[in-house]
């Protein structure tokens, strides 16, 4: 089966198109080796998913789904052995977070009303 088929189904990764993106980007190995979209994936391999802010999730391929199937069933399809991290890192994720500056998201389109006053008021331009 394919890697990024197979990281969408196991609801590794929301869609087919954001598990690909992973991939190209690099942020997914399988054996310690950097690993494409289209490579195909056995029973036992070992992958390893670069997350935001810095965590690495390592999962262990069980089993394989032609299509998709609950959470709580994707959840048999792998063996997650990410170790649990130390509290100095969860308190510097934590910080990271918190310096991280806010986003609007864009799928929101542009401020309403609300919004643009309480921007400028942000801004300090009343």
């Amino acid at each position: 089966m394919r890697l990024d088929v197979w990281l969408d189904v196991s609801c590794l990764f929301k869609t087919r198109s954001e598990a690909k993106r992973a991939c190209e980007g690099g942020k997914v190995d399988i054996n310690g080796q950097a690993a494409k979209p289209h490579r195909e994936l056995k029973a036992g391999d070992e992958l390893e998913i670069t997350r935001p802010f810095g965590r690495r999730q390592k999962v262990i391929v069980r089993e394989f789904a032609e299509k998709h199937v609950p959470r709580a069933e994707a959840k048999l399809l792998y063996e997650d052995v990410t170790p649990k991290p130390s509290p100095e890192e969860v308190e510097l994720r934590r910080m990271a977070r918190m310096a991280a500056p806010f986003t609007r998201p864009s799928s929101l389109g542009s401020p309403d009303k609300r919004e643009r006053r309480a921007l400028r008021r942000l801004k300090g331009r009343s």
